[in-house]
């Protein structure tokens, strides 16, 4: 019996020091502690006690002695790491040591600090981003629409290009001192998300400039020259930009690019400089058609040493005229119905002076580097905010749809089978806009999150694509068949570009989210890294082993940590006092969940090592559950920012249940797939020892979240804030607007209409024939018919889909086309 006590009691000891992260000299005492009580209490045998204090003795004093563990333990095995770890090349490592940790490195820690969450501040837009947003975004909005791009124009009109010019759509990112706009990456992000409900044609043009390109390339590595010579023209836009990046034989492996420029002498304005003869063939380059500043990528080669130092100089970005001689533009990619400029470019032996490499000579064979330090904080801003965007329209007008379009005598929101798709969208679409408004606070607060902008880019297109297909499905034959009057069509059409662009989803799935959030969020596996390449001795074993048992502390305490809290339900998790209480057991369980991903993380690279690289399903899988966890911190974040609405509560409660799921489903499809078996059985009973905890959202609580969407509330202007909203009745979205409220205005009129009906007050006539025998027979007013009368106009206005001539109107378009150039 006693010897029963002390396992248990020894079990629960290790289990604390473990779960508390102890350091060294903790974990000696336990393990002192624990022989001298069993040597006393005689728990075993004699020879068995001084087996195990001899094993103490020469195993664990070694380990806990630093100078000692250095040279018995470290040092050899910093030998075998040196020798396992793969080869890392300079533009690998670039992209790795770009950007920076922020909230997925507390999420990464398995022991997030919510009081740090809760403490970052709203984003806010300052008085003169507010008025930029409500007026002039707001015209460029009534100036454009889908239907007229993509069916009439094949582009946006000329008085939008200029318009988009003269306001300063184009320099929303440069400084005033350069003449543009200055504002933050949250307005950014509103102005984007606003024009993204109206064209995505606008949309793009804005988005681009203001993303990866030449004016954020210049603002942190031009010279002072390039500078003053580009911003100010790029601000007012008198230049238009583009980058060229991507190659027929490089697309998401970028750093591939075959493009190059070989370092020789040329002739520019009459004088022989010393430049580089650049060939490239890119595609896919927004803009780029009507570009007149091409911001180009290539690897420079120095094959007669003009520069000294290597051939290879690497990736270099140079900005080239596209008046330049031998630079080609201007053919266009037709992407799905999409009309904004996009094409490829071409340039053969075209010699540029070594001046126009952004930053100059000194950043030859920078610009991997350069593009990596930038592309975060565009990422983290132009995708999410314009598939934000999309949702909201989405949102907005299926909801409007489902309420005012009838089967079987009842709003069809009103059906079950309807209600389901309206909370997925819902709910979705609350947990987007909190991921995209905290990403870019994170901006604005000097951030440029590597992982985060990752995550936020693929989760927000794949839930934006989710939002429109089921909308389609809601709205049926009135989506598929395009015209004016189609709100919904265009989005279908052109979410795919959203979904391959900055990094096709499948591969910022597969290999960078978890791929370069283990290296770049873990506590220490970069450092242990940095141990590798360091070339002094002495330093590389002490840095080694600080950050490896470091790292094993780290380990054992998240497993602990993960079983404790499996075993109470995380029920004792402490957590910041001003947390609202209907939230708090999503903190718990998402501290839970962080540290049993913590746990599967390190097991996973300590059991697959490299070849985890490859499993790039599993790999996958866990870049789930690290972005699922932070994008139900920003919805949690977004519920406390608020205000705790609680007419908002069901659609943070379905978020979370929804995403707390499926991350749920991502650790079982890790564990599931691991080829040793009792690895995965082990990992099974830690992580869910009494099994899972979360269900899908309840078809009540999809229930409220549907209801939400089909009627005019507080709430469902808080999910759709700051889109644009035309109350016109020959606008698809202003008739939806309209429609609703007058539906609902009617509704009282149509009660008493059916209880005349059913009391047999008043015969069963046709509709056309109902009001007036209703108004002689006293049972309602003539102002009650005209309620009845509108809300009838409006809603066949909304249910109508368009219809053609046989030629679909080409003839007409061309004649006004004719008429509008002699004009």
């Amino acid at each position: 019996m006693i010897t029963a006590v002390w396992i248990l009691t020894l079990f629960i000891a290790v289990l604390v020091t473990a779960y508390g992260k102890a350091g060294r000299l903790a974990w000696g005492a336990v393990l002192a502690l624990a022989l001298a009580a069993g040597i006393y209490l005689r728990v075993l045998p004699a020879p068995v006690m001084l087996t195990l204090t001899l094993l103490f003795a020469v195993l664990a004093l070694p380990l806990l002695v630093p100078a000692l563990r250095r040279s018995l333990v470290s040092e050899g095995l910093l030998r075998v790491y040196r020798r396992i770890l793969p080869p890392m090349s300079q533009t690998e490592q670039e992209a790795l040591d770009a950007g920076t940790v922020w909230w997925d490195g507390e999420l990464f820690s398995g022991q997030p600090d919510w009081s740090k969450l809760l403490a970052f501040p709203q984003p806010k837009l300052s008085p003169e981003e507010q008025r930029f947003v409500d007026q002039e975004t707001e015209e460029l909005c009534d100036m454009v629409s889908d239907w007229e791009t993509t069916s009439l124009y094949q582009d946006l009109p000329p008085q939008v290009w200029q318009f988009i010019k003269d306001k300063g759509f184009l320099g929303m990112i440069i400084p005033k001192k350069y003449g543009g706009l200055e504002f933050s990456a949250y307005a950014h992000s509103q102005v984007v998300m606003k024009l993204s409900t109206r064209s995505s044609a606008a949309a793009v043009t804005v988005m681009v400039p203001n993303s990866l390109g030449p004016a954020e390339l210049l603002l942190h590595y031009g010279t002072e020259d390039q500078k003053n010579h580009y911003l100010p023209r790029l601000a007012r836009g008198q230049e238009i930009p583009c980058f060229a990046l991507t190659s027929p034989w490089a697309g998401s492996d970028a750093a591939a690019i075959p493009d190059t420029g070989i370092v020789s002498k040329g002739v520019y304005q009459g004088k022989e400089v010393l430049g580089l003869r650049v060939t490239w063939n890119k595609r896919y380059i927004t803009l780029g058609p009507v570009a007149t500043i091409l911001g180009l990528a290539f690897r420079a080669f120095d094959p007669d040493r003009l520069l000294g130092g290597t051939e290879d100089l690497g990736i270099t970005c140079a900005l080239v005229p596209t008046n330049h001689p031998g630079v080609n533009i201007g053919r266009r990619h037709f992407a799905l119905n999409t009309v904004f400029q996009n094409g490829p470019t071409t340039g053969k032996d075209v010699f540029i002076p070594l001046e126009w490499v952004i930053g100059g000579r000194e950043r030859v064979g920078q610009g991997w580097m350069m593009l990596m330090n930038c592309l975060a904080a565009g990422r983290s801003i132009s995708l999410p905010s314009s598939n934000t965007g999309m949702a909201k329209l989405a949102v907005r007008t299926v909801g409007g749809y489902a309420r005012v379009r009838q089967q079987f005598k009842m709003p069809i929101g009103r059906f079950e089978g309807i209600e389901e798709p309206l909370a997925r969208m819902g709910g979705n679409l609350y947990l987007m806009d909190a991921a995209r408004t905290m990403t870019a606070g994170a901006v604005d607060l000097g951030e440029k999150p590597a992982v985060v902008s990752a995550i936020v880019k693929y989760h927000l297109t794949e839930r934006a694509r989710s939002v429109v297909n089921d909308g389609m499905d809601i709205i049926g034959g009135k989506g598929i068949c395009l015209g004016p009057n189609n709100f919904l069509g265009r989005a279908y059409q052109q979410i795919p570009v959203s979904i391959t662009v900055e990094g096709a989803n499948i591969l910022t799935r597969s290999l960078i989210i978890f791929g370069q959030g283990a290296i770049r969020c873990h506590p220490y596996v970069l450092k242990e890294m940095a141990a590798t390449r360091e070339t002094e001795q002495k330093k590389a074993v002490r840095d080694f082993d600080a950050a490896l048992f470091g790292h094993i502390r780290f380990t054992v305490g998240n497993g602990a940590r993960a079983l404790v809290m499996g075993l109470t339900g995380s029920h004792f998790v402490r957590l910041p006092q001003n947390v609202a209480p209907e939230t708090r057991r999503y903190y718990q369980q998402l501290t839970r969940f962080a540290a049993a991903f913590a746990f599967l993380a390190d097991i996973s690279m300590f059991v697959m090592g490299g070849a985890l690289k490859r499993r790039e399903k599993l790999s996958a899988r866990l870049g789930d559950i690290l972005s699922l966890m932070y994008l139900c911190s920003a919805t949690l974040k977004r519920f406390e920012a608020e205000g705790r609405q609680a007419a908002d509560a069901p659609l943070m409660h379905w978020a979370i249940w929804d995403a707390m799921f499926k991350a749920q489903n991502a650790f079982e499809g890790v564990i599931s797939n691991y080829s040793n078996r009792l690895v995965a059985w082990f990992l099974r009973r830690l992580i869910f020892p009494l099994g899972r905890p979360y269900v899908v959202p309840s078809d009540q609580l999809g229930h409220q979240v549907a209801k939400l969407l089909i009627e005019p509330s507080a709430t469902r202007d808080r999910l759709t804030l700051g889109m644009h909203l035309p109350r016109a009745e020959d606008e698809p979205v202003g008739a939806i607007e309209l429609a609703v409220e007058a539906t609902i205005a009617a509704e009282p009129v149509e009660a008493k209409l059916r209880a005349a009906i059913k009391e047999g007050r008043l015969a069963v006539a046709k509709p056309e024939d109902r009001l007036a025998e209703a108004i002689a027979a006293g049972v309602i007013s003539e102002p009650d018919a005209l309620l009845v009368k509108r809300a009838k106009r409006l809603t066949d206005q909304v249910i109508h889909v368009d219809d053609f001539p046989q030629d679909f109107g080409v003839s007409e378009m061309l004649k006004l086309n004719q008429h509008r150039a002699a004009a």
